[in-house]
């Protein structure tokens, strides 16, 4: 009897082991829903098969990792090249506010000396001495730039000081703040006349000699009066911001707030000086008749 060759025999067809597979298939998992064998197989196998796993996605791992390291310092780079550019650009952000607010001031200041009729050169704050006590700046125009002692100083608000020292470059402006100093002003709301003097403290100011009864109130504006000669008349000077009546003593205490101030601004405005005013005049002479009849008796 022949037999046919073992290379030749065929074995089951694809679609008895599909069916087979399938039956076995759905035998296992109806064993591992019901019956629970499995588990304890699986995590055995698991265990097994990890060192495999490990050894397979290894290479994997490496990669990402390389790559991760230079996205991480590309990415490094990156952050640190926009931090220093948007320190650059903060800069010249903080650079351009400045010169706003810079060039607003020269405006304001040009607006008011176009109001003003006297005639005025523009100067600059240079120093701020460190002293607390002193209320005195240095502005970058002297005697050279025909500078006088005397002149007022302003910015665009109002009156700051007056020059008290000049050298060939440079002078120095007392401030009103100035325990020394004095300004004539009045009420723009009723005219009364007074004089407002400084303290020696940056922001305050006294309003003194008005009577505890004076028409005064809070948010007066206080002008120049410009009876001395020296301040022009209707120059903001201050705001009267708290009043202390007592009937008991002759005088209010008056604390005013300045309208300008060297802390806002760079730029001033020193004032050329006003025309000057005749001499407060002194004792009247006598009639020359009686002079010599007074003589005449003298003489017998």
């Amino acid at each position: 009897m022949e037999t046919t060759p073992q290379f030749f025999r065929h074995g089951p067809g694809p679609l008895a082991r599909l069916v087979f597979f399938v039956l076995l298939s759905l035998l296992l998992m109806v064993m591992d829903t019901r019956f629970k064998y499995l588990p304890g197989i699986r995590q055995t196998v698991a265990v097994a098969v990890d060192p495999l796993q490990r050894m397979a996605y290894f290479p994997t791992e490496i990669f990402d990792q390389v790559s991760g390291l230079f996205v991480s310092r590309s990415l490094v780079d990156e952050i640190a090249n926009l931090r220093q550019q948007h320190l650059f650009d903060q800069g010249k952000l903080l650079g351009l506010l400045a010169l706003e607010a810079e060039n607003i001031q020269l405006r304001n200041l040009l607006e008011m000396e176009l109001r003003m009729e006297t005639q005025s050169t523009m100067a600059e704050i240079l120093y701020i001495p460190n002293d607390p006590f002193s209320r005195k700046v240095t502005l970058g125009k002297g005697s050279l730039s025909g500078i006088q002692l005397g002149q007022v100083v302003v910015d665009d608000v109002g009156v700051i000081g007056q020059i008290t020292r000049i050298y060939p470059w440079l002078s120095e402006v007392t401030l009103i703040t100035d325990k020394d100093h004095s300004v004539p002003v009045q009420l723009v709301r009723n005219g009364l006349r007074s004089m407002v003097s400084g303290i020696g403290e940056d922001g305050t100011l006294e309003l003194r000699y008005l009577a505890a009864n004076a028409d005064i109130q809070n948010g007066d504006l206080l002008v120049t009066s410009g009876i001395d000669g020296i301040y022009p008349p209707g120059l903001p000077v201050a705001r009267v911001s708290k009043i202390e009546s007592d009937t008991t003593y002759s005088f209010a205490r008056i604390t005013c707030i300045p309208a300008a101030g060297v802390n806002r601004n760079r730029q001033v405005l020193i004032l050329s000086p006003l025309p000057s005013i005749p001499e407060r005049p002194g004792e009247p002479v006598e009639n020359i008749s009686e002079v010599k009849k007074r003589g005449k008796v003298g003489l017998h």
